[in-house]
This record gives structure tokens, C-alpha cells and sequence, in this order.
């Protein structure tokens, strides 16, 4: 892999001014093209890498999967990559940090932690309790001694378990615990996603996704959002392209949609142009 310790420095400078997009591969082919695009960094998106093994979303890859599939998007480009990983596959806090240890081991740059147990119905885990997990993670972070991005999430909102003002209560309840990111997935819209902005001193990652998918990065930029991902945003767009060509194929009998195609020579160039460096797997 390319120098490491230069994508965690960079990586690290990403998220102290302005607002960039963080797209996010769920294999290495996509993880090329996103960087032959221009991509600056990347993160892996749980869902979209779930899909590939053929299974539904939340809580039903395995850490060691995890680490399998990060690492390989790590190898793809000379990009710095975070990880989406879930409630760091543990709720005990001890485990979160292990698992914060093992993503630094693969090569990431930082790592997202969710507030959220991976089981029926998606409960958050009781407010003293999801800030030990981050407590945890943090410490875990610092002590590997090179910078790496601790994202901390409060996802009740979009799971519908809890409202803004306790999302918020979380997040700076995060910033304290060591937190160098905070994310709310989907909040009602902008307005919300300001407040969210307005209510703690550390960076906040925003989602193109739900209600926010109308915001331009400028529009995001503008609420003070540093970070902006998609999330299994774009994985979902290539699905939504398998099902409606195999829907006009199966039920009309017709090829004309696949006209859409991208031809074999300008994917081949963006996955050359966007091997960078690593160029070998």
C-alpha cells in the first residue's frame, strides 16, 4: 500500500476547514472510479458492501468481514479511507475500542461509530452507555499515535427512536468524550442539520440522502457541514439500474435501455486512473 502515514495526515487535514464529499465504494472497482472522478477520500458504506454478499442491510456482516473489505478498499486507490462500521460490532466498550485498534491495523484513516444496537427495530443504546462506546473508541484512537477520524453517530433520528433534541444531546455528550466528528443521519432538513452544526465545536458530517439530497456541497458548505457523505446512496443508484434494465428485459422483452451502458474502454480508464499508484493488487 501506498504511504499510509501520509493518507492519515491528509485525511486529518480534510476535516479541520472548508467541506469536501466523501463518496462511498462498496468494491474496489467502484472505490477506482470514485477516485479517477476526483474523490479526495473515501469511506466504505456498510449496506452497499452487504449487498455485494448478497444479504439486507444493518447488522449482518461480521467484523472480520469487515476488516477483509476495508482493507481491500485501503488497497484500491491512494485515497484515505474511513470505515463505516456499524456499532463497532460489540456493545460492550472495551470491544468498540478493539475494534477501533483492528480498523487502524487494515490501514483506515478513521472510522464511524454508531449509537445504535444491530438488532430488531434498531434501539439506541441508553444515553451513559453510548458514551462510554465512544469514550472508549476515542481513547483507542489516541493512543495509536497517529491521526485517525473518530466519527461518532447518533442515528435515532433516522431510526426513529429518539428526536433532534436528544441527537443533539448525544452528539455533545460525543465531543467531550473525544469524539473528532459527529454525524446525524437525515435530520428533517436543513434547518435541522444547522442546529445540529450550531450545537457542537467539532466538525460535523453531513448526508446527501432523504430530505438533504436537494442541497448542493455549496448549500451544505453554507451550514457549516465539513464532511459530506452518501452513504449506500450510490450503491442504491446501481441497483435501482439492475433492477429497472432486468425489469424491461424479463417483462417487455427489450434491450433498448441497455444503450445506457458505459463503454468497457472509459471504465477501463478510470479503473487504471484510479489505481493511482497502487496500480497492483
Amino acid at each position: 500500500m501506498s504511504n499510509l502515514a501520509e493518507r492519515h495526515r491528509r485525511f486529518h487535514a480534510l476535516h479541520q476547514s472548508g467541506c469536501f464529499v466523501i463518496p462511498n465504494p462498496w468494491d474496489m472497482g467502484s472505490a477506482r472510479m470514485m477516485a479517477a472522478s476526483g474523490a479526495v477520500a473515501l469511506a466504505t458504506t456498510s449496506a452497499g458492501f452487504a449487498f455485494t454478499l448478497g444479504r439486507p442491510d444493518m447488522g449482518r456482516v461480521t467484523r472480520d468481514e469487515a476488516l477483509r473489505h476495508a482493507q481491500d478498499i485501503v488497497r484500491a486507490t491512494p485515497l484515505p479511507v474511513s470505515g463505516d462500521f456499524e456499532n463497532g460490532f460489540a456493545d460492550a466498550p472495551d470491544d468498540v475500542a478493539e475494534t477501533i485498534r483492528l480498523a487502524a491495523e487494515v490501514g483506515l484513516s478513521g472510522c464511524s461509530i454508531e449509537d445504535t444496537r444491530m438488532v430488531e427495530g434498531n434501539p439506541a443504546y441508553a444515553f451513559d452507555l453510548a458514551v462510554e462506546r465512544i469514550r472508549a473508541a476515542a481513547d483507542a484512537a489516541r493512543s495509536l499515535g497517529r491521526p485517525f477520524i473518530l466519527c461518532a453517530r447518533a442515528d435515532g433520528v433516522m431510526n426513529g427512536v429518539y428526536d433532534l433534541d436528544e441527537a443533539i444531546r448525544r452528539i455533545q455528550a460525543f465531543e467531550k468524550a473525544g469524539a473528532d466528528l459527529v454525524y446525524v443521519p437525515v435530520p428533517p432538513g436543513p434547518e435541522e442539520l444547522r442546529r445540529v452544526v450550531q450545537s457542537v465545536g467539532v466538525p460535523v458530517n453531513g448526508l446527501a440522502a432523504g430530505p438533504l439530497r436537494q442541497l448542493t456541497v455549496p448549500d451544505f458548505a453554507a451550514l457549516g457541514v465539513r464532511r459530506i457523505s452518501l452513504g449506500s446512496m450510490i450503491a442504491r443508484v446501481t441497483h435501482a439500474a439492475i433492477a429497472e434494465q432486468m425489469e424491461a428485459i424479463v417483462k417487455d422483452g427489450s434491450f433498448a435501455k441497455l444503450s445506457a451502458a458505459a463503454s468497457g474502454d472509459l471504465i477501463n480508464r478510470m479503473l487504471a486512473a484510479g489505481a493511482g499508484e497502487t496500480g497492483h493488487e
